[in-house]
């Protein structure tokens, strides 16, 4: 493929209006990065398992525990439109 196709082709669909300058920078990153995973696809992965993420996840969050909430009056209290005991919020969709 062609670098220099690549990089406006990529910054057409990004709507971006590149100078001569700035498609010469990015052709060179752009055979870079090329360059770059040319070399990766040599490593010989058999042996790994496939993870979503390299290091493990734990969940940081405290339990879900029930807890007292408002009222319904309290909850209300500053709403600046409400009826029957509901929000009235603007309309947001059609």
């Amino acid at each position: 493929m062609n670098a220099d196709f690549d990089v406006r082709y990529t910054a057409q669909l990004a709507r971006l209006h590149l100078s001569a300058e700035e498609v010469a920078r990015f052709q060179a990153q752009l055979s870079q990065v090329l360059e770059h995973v040319e070399k990766l696809k040599t490593v010989d992965v058999s042996g790994v398992e496939p993870t979503a993420h390299s290091n493990e996840v734990a969940n940081v969050f405290r339990a879900d525990e029930a807890r007292p909430g408002f009222a319904a009056a309290q909850a209300l209290a500053n709403a600046p439109r409400q009826a029957n005991g509901l929000f009235i919020v603007p309309k947001v969709i059609d």
